[in-house]
């Protein structure tokens, strides 16, 4: 007898759940419900105004719409593009039978575009989470994972189960934008270390004095500029103190003053030349200082135009990056509580500057 009251009870939450019970704790357990009544998104309220339920299981290429009223009758079961004009025309056809609501399974990325087609449409949209879903997908028959039946899965968990549902509203929104931005800083972060990486074992390998001068130094324009110019000890030693001054000038001013003369004594340290130096000084200069920019000041100033080149640009030039350029004997940008309010150009005079035209 206790084994059968047991056994009874076991049973007892999987009959609820399969009679429509709205309980998402019988569904997603205790854990998964307190930790959703935790989460910043507010639970979608669909109350009584909403009459079609369609869940659009997104996709790449090809997304499968299922829709249902309250009853459960099917009103749409077919695959449409991922266009505008037949999300439109789908939402459309759906909002003739009343209130319409939109489920996707994924709020960013491919589903991007359904959210924004059903908002401009005046429709309301939720998302149900991926964890949530594979949970109700379980006490559905079948046990083939597709397209039409996930589809089929997110608009019944919209009808019978709302409390699993989740609003996207305009903090998801700016949350998918912040996301996009964080991605991109990272795609530049990576490349940047990546060309860091490539230029110091390039270095190493040449010459390892030069290395441990001129490697401190990489987030210099003007070096960087230098080493595309003449990519080898030999080049360098060509151009000599005087050329190697003339070439540091425009974009290090600062550096120009003391770099060319350890240079030189970097120099003098070697006199053997390592196999591969020319082949190191054909390649690696002139293909890390095409791309380097282009991915350093993205990330170092936020006034970059929009308009920079990609971290996979290959259209860099200084003469094309001359406008949005830092003042040349900063790199990064001189922060503008340093800079003289009379020539934003200049470092911001000292106290001692400032007492010598007044007598102090």
């Amino acid at each position: 007898m206790t084994a059968d009251r047991d056994l009874a009870a076991v049973r007892r939450p999987a009959r609820n759940v399969a009679a429509g019970a709205s309980s998402v704790a019988g569904l997603l357990g205790c854990d998964e419900e307190s930790r959703l009544s935790r989460s910043h998104n507010p639970r979608l309220d669909i109350g009584s105004r909403i009459e079609v339920f369609c869940g659009v299981d997104v996709a790449r290429e090809t997304h499968h719409a299922v829709a249902v009223d309250r009853s459960g009758r099917r009103l749409v079961d077919r695959p449409l593009p991922n266009d505008e004009l037949a999300l439109r025309a789908l939402f459309a056809e759906l909002a003739v039978h009343g209130g319409l609501l939109v489920v996707v399974d994924q709020p960013a990325s491919i589903g991007a575009l359904a959210i924004a087609v059903a908002r401009s449409m005046g429709v309301e949209v939720g998302y149900l989470p991926g964890l949530a879903m594979r949970r109700i997908a379980d006490l559905y028959p079948g046990e083939g994972k597709t397209d039409a039946r996930d589809a089929f899965v997110i608009a019944d968990a919209a009808r019978t189960l709302p409390h699993a549902l989740r609003r996207v509203g305009p903090d998801e929104q700016t949350i998918v934008a912040l996301g996009v931005l964080a991605g991109y800083d990272a795609d530049l972060a990576a490349e940047s270390t990546r060309l860091t990486n490539r230029l110091h074992a390039a270095l190493l390998h040449v010459h390892p004095a030069l290395e441990r001068l001129l490697g401190q130094h990489f987030r210099r324009r003007g070096v960087l500029e230098l080493l595309a110019a003449a990519g080898t000890p030999a080049r360098l030693r060509e151009l000599g103190e005087d050329g190697l001054r003339t070439a540091l000038m425009a974009r290090s001013r600062r550096l120009a003053v003391t770099l060319p003369g350890q240079i030189m004594a970097a120099l003098d340290e070697q006199t053997v030349v390592v196999p591969a130096t020319e082949q190191y000084g054909r390649a690696s200069p002139t293909s890390l200082m095409r791309c380097w920019p282009s991915t350093r000041w993205p990330r170092c100033s936020p006034r970059c135009p929009a308009s920079a080149p990609g971290p996979r640009s290959r259209c860099y030039s200084p003469s094309a990056t001359a406008a949005r350029s830092p003042p040349p004997d900063t790199w990064p940008p001189m922060p503008d509580w340093r800079r003289s309010p009379a020539n934003p150009g200049a470092p911001y005079a000292g106290k001692a500057s400032r007492g010598a035209g007044t007598g102090h």
